[in-house]
């Protein structure tokens, strides 16, 4: 997500569909799905083809398949047999049992009880809704009924296991979250005759000051906070989408983040983080819950009048619509968020007292129009004594306190210390989205070119603002900054003096009198120099710059718009440099360049194939261009052949191997192979 690019996609053939989610199973690192009910398909990253995978057909239909931690993953069948997947495809055709009769399945979950895997699912019949809880290791099985809620039914559920219990929270359709309680039995083999009726408790009412929240997803965060997906419904107003936190403790809305876009009313919850669909984008939003305290849940009601202070959890410094309309193109987002839980202060504390105790927020509000040297002096220490925890948002607030100032201040920018923390600190660029453009408006070539070595996801239309601005920057002024020529100075040797960079070449393969007669265009003999690959076309401090844009990761359809912006000139130039390190490549039998992040063969590939698909026209139109493609179309063609011919021989070359392995190296020989 954080890369913007698809690692893989696999399709089921036409008229085949997935009936139930993939999952991972994390002890062998293979997928598993189900397609058409019954036929189950296991497969690896490296496989390409979905129909060659593992396939085994089923006797019985599969409801859902849940993967676990430890001990593989868990069938549930629609009949509501459960195997595990060992058991499973030792005989795929072993019959399921039914163990439910005329009801319908609406909700499962597995979960880990010690060393032994737990599976709860929720059925509905004819109104009444049971729960069963099943131990599939020990063939183990109970049934229960849910107590009815007058006027109301169940809309989700969730659960989660605690001392051995278990607790089923379920989202009424009455705006109201129930709890209840199933201890897990002891074992016997008798079985029960008569299933338990199961009572609940209230633990949550949706609805504050007359607003009320119509929940459609329902997740557990912690033993006193819930997550709750739905439309926030007060009166004379249209209902709007939110993402809420509750505290089930002191039954308080935490916080809520609208979602003008909408969603799909569907929420998953992994390691910290939520995932949901808002609009055409994937929304990823990181959170933290800490001890729940009742100053904490009182504090957040007081300041409710002041959003920009939040006790529990700031969601973003960023302005929400902003983002989701700049990354709209890319069909994925990243919003990371920063959480902390703080008691409030007293109004006379010191400003050495709050430091210490106020939330990262609030610090930050009470800095806003600090001078200068107390900002800068406050965040030190601010990061000198980061919690772990939240470390990558916390550092993200910094980094936007500061840009904001640099955007109210022109005439202020901490160039060091904002290289000093990109250089230090674990970030991204969806921590702090506006660093990148200041150092655009500022011309701080050397932070774009770090944030471009080290953010993993710079969106597309950044990647392009960092190519046009480098490619658009003389070579002379770049002499007189600081950038970091790691990636260039192994392979590029400086000569000031002449102001001209030279490289010694040999290509693999390509004797330009044997391919002269490639191309009808006849090339001047004072321009052959300067575009046939011989020198570099650009210093070696633009070198640089070019090459961390090269290292960026980027998804093709979202870039080649913007590169098709890039003016000619700067496209000839760059397309220059680029077949420069193609022929710098070919030198190197294992077609790698030395030095430290310096550009790969396929990176260099990649992106000469983008600029050539993004300015192709105007290339061939313009005359200065006409004879860089010319050699180009020479070098590849002769590269080619090159290899065509290595190919030929390739069965020789694997037979002269054999050999040397069948050779007895104590006994001297004499033999005379045959090439044909």
């Amino acid at each position: 997500i954080s890369d913007q690019k698809p690692l893989g996609c696999w399709s089921v053939k036409h008229g085949q569909s997935l009936t139930c989610p993939v999952v991972c199973n994390f002890e062998t690192h293979e997928y598993i799905a189900v397609h058409d009910d019954k036929v189950l398909r296991i497969w690896k990253d490296e496989d390409i083809n979905l129909d060659k995978a593992f396939k085994a057909t089923l006797s019985a239909d599969v409801y859902r398949i849940h993967s676990l931690p430890v001990g593989g993953p868990v069938v549930l069948f629609k009949g509501g047999g459960v195997r595990t997947l060992d058991v499973l495809l030792e005989a795929p055709q072993q019959e399921i049992e039914n163990v439910i009769s005329d009801e319908v399945i609406r909700w499962s979950g597995a979960f880990m009880e010690g060393q032994q895997p737990v599976l709860i699912f929720t059925t509905e019949k004819d109104g009444d809704f049971f729960v069963y809880v099943q131990k599939p290791k020990l063939s183990s099985l109970h049934k229960y009924k849910l107590e009815q809620q007058e006027a109301s039914k169940p809309l989700c559920f969730t659960a989660h296991i605690t001392n051995q219990t278990v607790t089923l929270l379920c989202l009424y359709s009455n705006d109201s979250v129930y709890q209840v309680l199933i201890p897990l039995q002891q074992d016997t083999e008798e079985e029960e005759e008569e299933e338990e009726i199961l009572s609940k408790s209230l633990l949550l009412n949706l609805s504050v000051s007359g607003t009320v929240l119509k929940g459609t997803s329902l997740i557990v965060l912690d033993k006193d906070h819930v997550a709750v997906l739905g439309s926030l419904a007060a009166p004379g107003k249209e209902p709007r989408e939110c993402l809420t936190i509750w505290n089930t403790k002191f039954q308080t809305l935490q916080i809520s983040k609208e979602l003008p876009l909408g969603t799909t009313g569907q929420l998953w919850c992994y390691e910290e983080k939520f995932f949901l669909t808002h609009g055409k984008v994937l929304t990823v939003i990181m959170y933290k819950c800490e001890t729940s305290s009742l100053a904490a849940a009182v504090g957040k009601l007081k300041d409710s009048q002041t959003p920009d202070v939040s006790s529990f959890v700031n969601w973003n410094t960023l302005e929400d619509e902003e983002l989701v309309v700049s990354f709209q193109s890319q069909e994925s987002v990243a919003l990371k968020s920063e959480s902390r839980m703080n008691l409030r202060p007293r109004r006379n504390s010191v400003a050495k007292v709050q430091s210490e105790t106020l939330s990262v927020g609030q610090l930050l509000l009470n800095l806003k129009d600090a001078s200068t040297y107390v900002l800068e002096e406050e965040l030190r220490k601010l990061m000198a004594k980061l919690p772990t925890p939240d470390l990558q948002a916390t550092i993200g607030c910094v980094v936007t306190a500061l840009t904001d100032r640099c955007k109210t201040n022109p005439k202020y920018y901490p160039k060091n210390f904002l290289l000093q923390i990109v250089e230090t600190r674990d970030l991204s660029y969806s921590l702090c989205p506006d660093l990148m453009a200041v150092a655009l408006e500022k011309k701080d070539v050397h932070l774009l070119q770090t944030c471009l070595q080290r953010f993993p996801d710079v969106p597309e239309e950044i990647t392009y603002a960092c190519l046009k601005a480098f490619l658009s920057i003389s070579d002379a002024y770049l002499q007189s900054v600081d950038v970091d020529l790691d990636s260039v100075i192994c392979y590029i040797d400086v000569e000031y003096d002449s102001k001209e960079v030279k490289t010694e070449v040999v290509e693999n393969g390509f004797n330009a009198e044997m391919d002269q007669d490639m191309c009808d265009t006849k090339i001047p003999k004072e321009s052959q120099s300067r575009s046939d690959g011989e020198s570099c076309p650009v210093g070696p401090e633009k070198a640089a710059l070019l090459n961390a844009v090269l290292h960026s990761a980027y998804t093709e359809t979202f870039l080649l718009p913007h590169l098709k912006n890039l003016p000619a000139r700067q496209a000839i130039l760059f397309l220059r440099y680029l077949y420069y390190l193609y022929v710098k490549c070919s030198e190197k039998v294992n077609t790698t360049l030395p030095g430290v992040r310096s550009p790969t063969i396929n990176q260099i590939m990649d992106w000469m194939c983008l600029l050539l698909d993004a300015h192709f026209t105007v290339m061939v139109m313009l005359p200065e261009a006409k004879e860089l493609l010319s050699n180009l179309h020479k070098f590849v063609r002769a590269q080619v052949r090159f290899y065509s011919e290595l190919n030929k021989i390739e069965g020789s070359l694997r037979e002269l191997q054999r050999l040397n392995h069948l050779r007895d190296s104590q006994t001297y020989s004499i033999e005379v192979l045959e090439i044909i």
